[in-house]
């Protein structure tokens, strides 16, 4: 087979992969399935899948059709090619404002094609939680609705058209068909297209097999019904039943997961954009059956949205830095809480109606407090809602909240009974559930704790799916809502339609698919759901001796807390940070989720001593740039840039440190010998050819700057000459200022006017002997080295740093440190203090924000000159912080106005940037949002950016001088 898919990779225009690597990174999605593929292929054109399925078809394997790779029940999951569209089939084709639809391929976003949209006041509804990258391919395939299907119903209600390739390599087309055009397709030439029309007017015209479909299909009530192909759908429809919609192949295709044909455009009806007021009624409840019962009565209102929220998804958020933001509206600890969404054309209808509301459910005794929201407190609420997912992957140690019986729909008022006994299953075997979702549709994800490495947690994860496929039955329900059959639910479908109608749903998929080249072993013919899982019975957890700590579990059961749901997939269009390295390539090499896998991997089923010795590891987390996005951003709260430097150290230990990284690592250093003659320092690195050796030298990019330093130190600064310039008395409060080594050295300047702002502003400020804050050492994964410093600043500053005497840094990456890294850093006796430390250390443009917001700090001090900012936030200071800090600390003098860029990270990312073999990836992601930016801030507008690679960076890409906050702010002062 090798010589044959070496012949294949010749063959086709796009790519294939065939090394363990990348077949690794495709041998999962976000299901707690694994199964390694044959080789994985990026196609460029029709023409490449035209070539794979002609492959598939004369070598006996199969093709995975896959996109984004967020399916939860294993869809994408198997032993043959997977076929990844998400990077080349993205093209928005054809738009038609006026007849209300757009054609698209497959990898097109959700999200980007409202984005798209929006101008024309349109838009297209169905919204899943992981609509910033879910891709309309997949959504196409499991019927994805979300959390406003009340209103916009799945993808199949929108479905059109679809242009696709069946099993034969036929272009076809299925689209909406009158009687006398369907039997005309039914009469047609003898090809695979002709049969497919043949078998299902063949079978669904039967009265028996009608009979059959009607009495076992779930009931037509429920909105939300995924269960094997939609044939019930397909017969009401004009040939097969009277007066009713015209026949459309489409209705079978949405929700088929790719087994039956390979779609290539997909063509959708779209809507009027929502009314542009959309309340939130946030109902807490005591527990999940009063919100049950409560949303019953609700949907008599026609909310938008019904959601449910139970407490342990809100106990999830409260230690989550990006969620417990969005907590604000949550009153004590309810049980539930019901988010019911209206959307108006003004806010007083809004309100005359959850006033209707809340007077119902109070006169039936349900729920105790009733906040109304609007505007961006509204995004904030449907946030805490999506994070649900990855935050239940947050649980330390081997149990996690699996997917197994998440995806089940009963009528809306049958909700409550079904919860009722399906958690009276649950308690029968010990368990309880997470329970979140979609009330208003009849669907409510639930989640069981379950340990899948051990023998009874694999045979429990079977006997529940198994008990509750039999309750779900009992109501005559849907296993699946939205999430899909896949390896998961597929075997349960005979169950849940019946032996008639599976063997129906089996010719379907062999008359279109008689050799299953696509997506075998989903919704017919699957095998056991508690086979080929990510975890195997019995797996142990090895130990590992790691420099960090990692709290309550190992640095292989955190990465293990990545679930797969993609969220670092999302592009710069989407906003925030994570990850970086994906938005610029698109690889899914490159994303925070592949790292995750490859750590996984390796540190299970390594036979080395160091289980870390693998340039498999290292190559897949080379382009990760430590931005620190993933750790606030990932739902999972996956620190991916802290397990790469605990990787860097064992790597190393087993390979020696390369002379950049000690080179890097020893920034300090270097520069304090340097420091001695800065002059002779700086013309070296500007002169061409000295500078060129130097680069050369250290495997640094030809084109990058190298930093200039500074005439003096900033500490040389602050102990000879600050005595001398200071005028007037101290003021009242202490502040000690961190000097770190970026500032010391490179940005003395900065530094300088820090100490004069804080003086100006009241603040009697110490600088103390300490050493630098280790913060290259770390980036390079030298943690001895780093630990050994961060234990050293802990002991210095524990003795003199309070409540009232804060710490105050000015570079976001080095003062930080105390908050991030240093708690996990330092070794077991010093882990409190460094805790207890850590409350009482902030980012200078923190502790001035802080101070204005108490009236410390007034408008009165500054000057009333205008002036324009654009500011770019510090990738770990968003992580960790918060960029509104600097935002709110230039807002201070009145006139001055603060535009912050919604750029990521600048792509530097200390020497990340500098590096020769990185460097065309740096400027490519700065490329993305901050230059432009940069370049289109109109005359006067000044750059601000806290960070001193970002401003290196902006200078190299921009040519633009870009200021830390602090020195405007200085120069603000009168």
């Amino acid at each position: 087979m090798r010589d044959k898919l070496e012949q294949l990779a010749k063959e086709l225009e796009g790519t294939l992969y065939t090394d363990d690597t990348m077949r690794t990174l495709y041998a999962t999605d976000a299901s707690a399935y694994r199964e390694m593929p044959l080789a994985v292929a990026i196609p460029q054109h029709i023409a490449d899948l035209k070539t794979l399925i002609s492959f598939a078809r004369n070598n006996n394997t199969s093709l995975i059709p896959r996109t984004a790779g967020t399916s939860l029940a294993g869809q994408v999951v198997g032993n043959g090619i997977v076929v990844d569209v998400s990077r080349t089939f993205t093209g928005i084709l054809e738009f038609n404002a006026a007849e209300s639809w757009v054609r698209v391929q497959p990898g097109v976003i959700r999200d980007e094609l409202n984005m798209f949209l929006k101008p024309h006041g349109l838009y297209f509804g169905p919204e899943t939680s992981t609509a910033n990258r879910a891709m309309i391919g997949g959504m196409v395939g499991n019927n994805s609705c979300g959390s406003n299907s009340v209103v916009y119903g799945s993808t199949r209600e929108h479905l059109l058209e679809v242009k696709a390739l069946l099993s034969n390599g036929e272009e076809v087309t299925f689209s909406t068909l009158d009687t006398e055009a369907f039997h005309q397709k039914c009469e047609g030439p003898d090809t695979l297209e002709t049969k497919i029309y043949r078998q299902i007017r063949t079978a669904l015209s039967h009265h028996t097999n009608q009979d059959e479909i009607r009495r076992e299909f779930p009931k037509k009530s429920i909105p939300r019904r995924n269960t094997g192909y939609a044939v019930d759908m397909l017969l009401e429809t004009a040939p097969f039943t009277a007066g009713t919609e015209d026949f459309n192949f489409c209705k079978l295709i949405a929700g088929s997961e790719g087994t039956l044909a390979f779609l290539t455009e997909i063509k959708l009806h779209v809507d009027p954009l929502p009314p542009k007021e959309t309340g939130l009624l946030c109902i807490h409840f005591n527990n999940v059956d009063e919100s049950l019962r409560a949303n019953v009565l609700v949907m008599d209102f026609k909310p938008s949205a019904s959601e449910l929220i139970d407490h342990y998804v809100l106990e999830c958020t409260k230690d989550n830095i990006e969620q417990s933001k969005n907590r604000f509206f949550v009153q004590g600890d309810p049980g539930a809480i019901l988010v019911v969404e209206f959307c108006r054309d003004t806010r007083e209808e809004i309100t005359a109606i959850a006033g209707r509301v809340e007077a119902t459910l109070r006169a039936a005794g349900l729920g105790y407090h009733f906040p109304l929201l609007f505007g961006n407190d509204s995004k904030k609420i449907w946030a805490l809602r999506k994070a649900g997912l990855g935050l239940l992957s947050n649980l330390p140690g081997d149990e996690k909240a699996v997917p197994v019986i998440e995806d089940t729909a009963v009528a809306v008022e049958d909700l409550p009974a079904f919860i009722r006994d399906f958690n009276v299953i649950l308690q029968q075997y010990g368990l309880y559930a997470v329970h979140y979702a979609h009330a208003g549709s009849g669907e409510i994800h639930l989640r069981p704790i379950i340990n899948l490495k051990t023998e009874e947690g694999n045979l429990l994860f079977r006997k529940i799916a198994e008990e509750i496929a039999t309750l779900v039955k009992k109501y005559h329900g849907s296993l699946s809502g939205e999430h899909g059959d896949g390896r998961l639910r597929g075997e349960f479908i005979k169950q849940m339609v019946g032996d008639k109608n599976y063997e129906l749903l089996r010719q379907i998929k062999y008359t279109w698919d008689p050799e299953n080249i696509f997506n075998p072993s989903k919704i017919v013919d699957t095998p056991s759901m508690n086979s080929m899982l990510r975890y195997e019975p019995g797996q142990k957890t090895p130990a590992f001796n790691t420099i960090f700590h990692f709290p309550e579990q190992t640095i292989l059961q955190h990465a293990e807390q990545c679930n797969g749901s993609g969220d670092c997939r999302k592009t710069p269009l989407s906003g925030g940070t994570m990850c970086p390295s994906y938005m610029a390539t698109r690889n899914e090499k490159d994303t925070t989720r592949a790292r995750a896998n490859i750590l996984r991997e390796f540190l299970t089923h390594s036979h080395k001593e160091n289980r870390f010795d693998h340039k498999e590891i290292y190559e897949v987390l080379d382009l990760c740039l430590a931005c620190k996005g993933c750790k606030s951003e990932c739902p999972s709260n996956v620190d991916m840039a802290k397990m790469k430097m605990e990787f860097l150290q064992h790597y190393y230990d087993a390979n020696g440190v390369p002379v950049r990284a000690k080179m890097i690592g020893n920034f300090s250093k270097l520069s304090a010998l340097a420091a001695i003659t800065p002059g002779i320092y700086n013309g070296l690195i500007n002169n061409k050819l000295t500078g060129g050796i130097i680069r050369k030298f250290s495997g640094f990019a030809s084109k990058r700057s190298l930093p200039a330093l500074h005439s003096t130190t900033w500490r040389k600064w602050f102990n000879r000459q600050w005595p001398k310039e200071k005028t007037g008395t101290a003021g009242n409060k202490t502040v000690y200022v961190f000097c770190d080594e970026f500032t010391n050295y490179n940005d003395t300047t900065i530094g300088i006017k820090a100490v004069k702002l804080l003086h100006k502003l009241g603040y009697d400020v110490k600088m103390t002997e300490h050493p630098e804050s280790a913060r290259a050492y770390m980036s390079k994964g030298l943690l001895r080295k780093a630990r050994e410093i961060a234990e050293e600043n802990i002991r210095i500053f524990s003795t003199v740093i309070n409540a009232d005497t804060p710490l105050l840094g000015v570079e976001p990456s080095s003062i930080l440190s105390f908050r991030d890294e240093y708690p996990d850093l330092v070794r077991e006796g010093l882990r409190q203090q460094a805790h207890d430390l850590s409350r009482h250390v902030f980012l200078i443009d923190e502790f001035i924000a802080n101070e204005a917001a108490k009236g410390h700090i007034t408008a009165a001090q500054f000057t009333t000159a205008q002036q324009h900012i654009k500011l770019h936030g510090h990738c770990q200071q968003k992580a960790l912080s918060s960029s509104q800090h600097s935002q709110q600390m230039l807002s201070i003098p009145q006139n001055y106005s603060v535009e912050v860029i919604p750029s990521g990270c600048c792509g530097m990312a200390g020497s990340f940037g500098y590096e020769k073999e990185h460097y065309d990836l740096s400027m490519q992601i700065g490329e993305m949002v901050l230059f432009p930016a940069v370049r289109n801030a109109a005359k006067g507008t000044l750059i601000a950016a806290p960070g001193t690679s970002c401003r290196h960076q902006v200078k190299d890409g921009t040519g633009v001088k870009a200021m830390h906050p602090v020195e405007i702010l200085y120069d603000a002062i009168v």
